[in-house]
């Protein structure tokens, strides 16, 4: 799905349940694109980060066109800026330009019945929150991880149960969020962090109203 993925590692280190299991190529570009949008979304990105995220390379789908964005957004700031605008962005002084999190998103209000059912289905999963994890379940950047968990085998899960999972949490708002991300005059560096994530989720959206 897109091309040098294979420097993104998975993290699902907030979460307690893994497996590990053979997953097909397909699989394993998706697990890197979510495991990328939630390692630059659960926190202020490192100089080390940025200067990964800026060997992205691409091609002209129009996943690919926006990594090159990414990458050429990586290359023009560094640690303090990003680190900068993500504050501004997602905890600022009382909070941020956005929050990113489905119950506020569905509901206009943290901890309502969206973080309730994303808690419900990672029950279901057998995936459990360890103590490391600060943020509601419901934050982008955890339903990324976890997406990343599942398609790449460390978390147990057939294609339609990633399909559910997918419909349940994220299809409802997560497009949305990253459009909000892509247009928000706050976002320099993240304009191109919502460019690939809205363009992700609408190609994921796509792929799992396919047969399975």
């Amino acid at each position: 799905m897109a091309p040098n993925m294979g420097i993104w590692e998975q993290r699902v280190g907030g979460f307690e349940g893994a497996v590990v299991t053979q997953v097909d190529e397909i699989d394993a570009f998706r697990g890197a694109e979510y495991a990328l949008l939630s390692v630059l979304l659960g926190q202020a990105p490192t100089s080390d980060l940025l200067a990964r995220v800026s060997g992205l390379r691409g091609d002209a789908t129009p996943l690919g066109l926006a990594h090159i964005d990414l990458a050429n957004a990586a290359q023009t700031t560094d640690e303090t800026l990003a680190g900068r605008e993500y504050f501004n962005l997602f905890i600022g002084v009382g909070r941020g330009e956005l929050l990113p999190y489905g119950s506020y998103y569905q509901t206009g209000f943290l901890h309502e019945r969206p973080l309730a059912r994303v808690r419900e289905d990672l029950a279901l999963l057998g995936i459990e929150r360890s103590d490391k994890t600060r943020e509601p379940e419901d934050h982008i950047a955890i339903l990324c991880e976890i997406m990343a968990g599942l398609a790449q085998g460390a978390f147990e899960a057939d294609l339609p149960a990633q399909a559910r999972f997918f419909e349940r949490h994220l299809a409802p708002w997560a497009a949305r969020f990253f459009a909000d991300l892509e247009t928000t005059a706050a976002a320099q560096f993240y304009k191109s962090v919502g460019r690939v994530g809205r363009t992700f989720m609408e190609l994921e959206a796509e792929a799992f109203k396919l047969p399975q």
